[in-house]
């Protein structure tokens, strides 16, 4: 290891330990970090705080902005009151639809979409507790449901580069995306059993904003009404940002403003003041979004990443299970994408590693192409990406906490995911 990737490492792990012990405020951690990546030359200054002029946390952070207007509407009320009342019938079976709803509503959005997730995120927090129901049992399982449509229909992007990778290592055997959807859809359900079974362990304790914020908040709602051209207004900037994110794709560089001038119009017409504004869109929540950036860039500039890569494949050897080389390259490809934050990169690293590694023993590679392109994006055990930090923020879970759910959920979701791709596309 060069002096780069120790010193790299070493600040994250600092970051992860000031973050597990609570030393430090939420959101400090990882802005002393991009500090100690200035000090160390390892980043320049605007490398090490490039998180802040990063197009998806602009784009949260704006949105923010736009729930805290919306939240004030009584067709939010609406829309809280139906939650709460389903909570409210109690425990476990509310639970379980809560959860699969959430799934079906990530099979029309695309899984992961940030809109989807920001949204269910928000809604969740603000929630008053319930002894039958209480918001800490729901943020993590509704929150990660976000990221696995229980009917996979919409897997275009993953299947993509499958075919790209496979075909840049010379295979180029076509790829069924009817199973590559059912591999999708055999995680997905691995995710629901786990999210079923894990209830009773999940922590019992009220959310800060939802305790604090949200009765005060709907009896201002009601005390003062919004006036009605306001509140259509309000609706309209919410639903034009939720869909102006999850068009990213078709919309380019526009979508990540959407919601900075929605939030804008609502602070023009006085639905929000300054002050509001001001502390949502720079909640410690969006500080934690934007500090672990820098850290993530530097920890792949390194080479740490590469040089891992490397050693796993050496390793392997040529008698290896098959099985075993799908399982340890979907560990290792979620994991660094985990701590780097690159989900694409650390595809673009480890695939054609394990798609060699595969053809090398005379294995058909599709079964790792797939199972390591889609491990890309199921990380989530550790709260230094966009969707784990706002769960544990928004949640306000303790590391060890948010580890009991998060940690048996990533080995369940990569086992289901890599049998499943062994089965479905046979080596």
């Amino acid at each position: 290891m060069t002096i780069q990737m120790i010193l790299a490492l070493a600040i994250l792990v600092i970051m992860i330990g000031l973050i597990m012990f609570d030393v430090l405020p939420f959101g400090a951690p990882p802005l002393l970090a991009c500090m100690l990546l200035v000090v160390t030359g390892l980043s320049t200054v605007p490398e090490a705080f490039a998180g802040f002029t990063n197009s998806s946390v602009i784009m949260i952070a704006s949105f923010m902005v736009v729930l805290a207007g919306v939240q004030k509407t009584r067709a939010m009320d609406k829309v809280k009151e139906a939650l709460i009342a389903l909570v409210n019938r109690g425990g476990y079976k509310s639970y379980a639809l809560l959860v699969i709803v959430v799934m079906v509503g990530a099979s029309l959005v695309g899984g992961g979409n940030t809109g989807y997730y920001v949204l269910i995120l928000s809604l969740i927090s603000t929630i008053p507790y319930t002894k039958k129901m209480p918001t800490s049992k729901l943020m993590m399982p509704l929150g990660f449901a976000t990221n696995h449509p229980l009917i996979p229909i919409n897997v275009a992007l993953y299947y993509g580069v499958v075919s790209s990778v496979l075909e840049t290592a010379g295979f180029m055997e076509p790829v069924s995306m009817i199973k590559f959807s059912a591999v999708n859809f055999a995680m997905a359900v691995a995710f629901l059993v786990w999210s079923l079974v894990a209830y009773r362990l999940l922590p019992d304790h009220p959310i800060a904003a939802a305790e604090e914020d949200a009765h005060e908040k709907i009896e201002k709602t009601k005390a003062v009404p919004m006036e009605p051209w306001k509140e259509k207004v309000t609706v309209v900037a919410f639903v034009v940002s939720v869909v102006g994110m999850m068009l990213i794709n078709t919309l380019g560089n526009m979508a990540y403003v959407i919601p900075g001038l929605s939030a804008m119009a609502l602070l023009f017409m006085k639905v929000v003041d300054f002050k509001e504004f001001r502390e949502n869109m720079f909640a410690p929540v969006i500080l934690m979004m934007a500090g672990v950036i820098g850290v993530a860039d530097a920890l792949a500039n390194s080479g740490f990443t590469a040089m891992i890569g490397e050693a796993i494949a050496t390793a392997l050897g040529t008698s290896v299970a098959p099985l075993l080389v799908i399982i340890l390259f979907a560990l290792l490809t979620s994991t660094c994408a985990t701590f780097t934050g690159s989900n694409m990169g650390s595809v673009y690293i480890f695939a054609p590693i394990a798609i060699a590694a595969c053809m090398s023993l005379g294995l058909n590679p599709t079964a790792a192409a797939a199972a390591v392109v889609v491990s890309g994006w199921q990380g989530g055990y550790m709260p230094i990406d966009g969707m784990p930090a706002m769960i544990m923020g928004m949640g306000k879970y303790k590391l060890p906490e948010f580890w009991k759910f998060t940690v048996p959920m990533y080995l369940i979701r990569i086992i289901a995911l890599s049998v499943a791709a062994a089965v479905i596309f046979p080596m």
